[in-house]
């Protein structure tokens, strides 16, 4: 082969026929991961009923290496934030102003989640299993493809979904369950000085009602996620997310009950007034 010639296979483009190949088994995977949610979904739920995951209060022996926590959070949750830039930047028509914005909101998440959360958190350099990790990491890729596929791939937006109803009544479910995330999780925060480990009772904010508004404020956010966007692919992500915090916030509220003999009585797990 002539060095021209060469140089032609190197710089020579995915033709439509790869691209389509590329697209039908991209359809296989979602469809299978799609289902693969919803059932791991209700297997978590059952599991964490009787195992809690151990880490923060729950710590314990037994689950192998570990990591500070600060870096296991920036580790296991970068997939959630890389994947969807990448189906963006594959697949996507960059020039609809829709999927620009879709990306800037699931972003707007992430990236704090990712590069920001796990220095602000209290903590920070508590053990965290690398199991866990590894755990969360083929979660969040798993459900990187399926949310990237279904906004990028497989649905349709034409520039009028930001005037209609469920962009706009999502946009607003999904902002109030960030704020309702981020006060909590500042009130988290300031509970303790740096010196101070021991637990207290958090006060002011959601915690009025509940114990767990930081996980409310989760729920309630990537519920609008799913409505702004239309899609069985959110409403998969919300499955799974409430299957995860549930457990733990019911977990929470009773070592709270049994760890503070004045911890307010009417307060409740996850659900004011309910549960």
């Amino acid at each position: 082969m002539t060095l021209a010639k060469m140089h032609c296979a190197v710089i020579t483009r995915p033709t439509n026929i790869d691209i389509r190949n590329v697209l039908m088994e991209l359809a296989q995977w979602y469809s299978i991961l799609l289902k693969a949610e919803f059932i791991l979904a209700a297997l978590t739920f059952l599991s964490l009923f009787f195992i809690s995951a151990p880490y923060g209060r729950f710590e314990r022996k037994g689950w192998g290496i570990t990591l500070p926590a600060k870096y296991a959070w920036m580790i296991m949750e970068a997939p959630a934030m890389l994947i969807p830039l990448y189906f963006f930047l594959a697949f996507a028509d960059q020039q609809q102003i829709v999927l620009i914005i879709f990306l800037a909101i699931w972003q707007f998440h992430y990236v704090h989640r990712t590069l920001i959360y796990p220095f602000q958190k209290s903590g920070g350099d508590k053990p965290f299993p690398v199991a866990l990790i590894v755990m969360a990491i083929l979660f969040n890729g798993m459900n990187g493809v399926i949310i990237s596929y279904s906004i990028f791939i497989q649905n349709t937006y034409p520039i009028d979904w930001l005037i209609r109803w469920p962009f706009g009544l999502g946009l607003f479910v999904f902002l109030l369950g960030y704020w309702i995330n981020k006060q909590s999780d500042s009130i988290l925060k300031n509970l303790r000085t740096p010196s101070e480990t021991a637990y207290k009772i958090p006060q002011g904010g959601f915690f009025r009602w509940v114990s767990n508004p930081h996980y409310l404020g989760e729920i309630i956010e990537w519920c609008g996620w799913a409505i702004l966007t239309w899609s069985v692919a959110g409403w998969a992500f919300v499955a799974y997310t409430v299957a995860n915090l549930g457990p733990r916030a019911w977990s929470h509220h009773k070592w709270y009950k049994a760890t503070f003999e004045d911890y307010p009585s009417a307060r409740k797990a996850l659900i004011p007034l309910l549960w």
